[in-house]
């Protein structure tokens, strides 16, 4: 198994990097986000899972063992395959994610392209004892105002992807103020 790769970026597709270890170009798909961020011909250091098929060996890459761990997670529910996992990890925020399956909130899941009621369903169901940690009211608050921060991204004309992007940016401690994290997330796009 390939669990991480260090190179150079060699090229910058869609929904993927050719990422040059050595000598060999390897094809790694990644997070929307990450193609956006990434310059060619910088190293660059991704965390892989590798999925093997009958007719294929594919790479999927990741900025943190998180993202990769959580992506093996979703492949296990049953309708999640590897492009709709990294469907939800380039969409969702990890907290989001944890938060949705938390608390039964198949709902979010559904803003994913590719995604149904019944497969968001079968995520949340699956997955649920898999999750680990708890779920506060502080979670459910942040949540909520970040759900309405993108609800008015997406309002504005901006792919659920891009608007995804832009809450991620938004730090920690920002206040839980609706405004002030639109704001502080409409600050990405300029």
């Amino acid at each position: 198994m390939i669990a991480s790769l260090e190179g150079i970026v060699s090229q910058v597709l869609e929904d993927s990097l050719v990422l040059n270890v050595n000598g060999v170009g390897f094809r790694v798909f990644v997070p929307k986000n990450v193609c956006k961020e990434v310059e060619p011909f910088k190293p660059k250091s991704l965390f892989t899972y590798l999925v093997v098929r009958e007719d294929a060996l594919t790479l999927f890459g990741f900025e943190t063992t998180e993202e990769r761990d959580l992506f093996v997670l979703l492949l296990g529910a049953n309708g999640v395959g590897p492009r709709t996992a990294l469907g939800i990890v380039s969409t969702m925020s990890i907290g989001l994610i944890r938060q949705a399956i938390l608390a039964d909130e198949a709902d979010l899941f559904t803003r994913v392209p590719g995604v149904g009621k019944k497969t968001a369903q079968s995520i949340v169901l699956q997955l649920q004892g898999k999750i680990k940690g708890e779920f506060t009211a502080a979670d459910t608050t942040t949540r909520n105002v970040d759900l309405e921060v993108l609800d008015a991204l997406t309002g504005l004309g901006y792919s659920v992807v891009e608007a995804q992007a832009a809450l991620q940016t938004i730090p920690k401690d920002a206040p839980k103020d609706v405004e002030e994290r639109l704001r502080i997330a409409l600050q990405y796009f300029s």
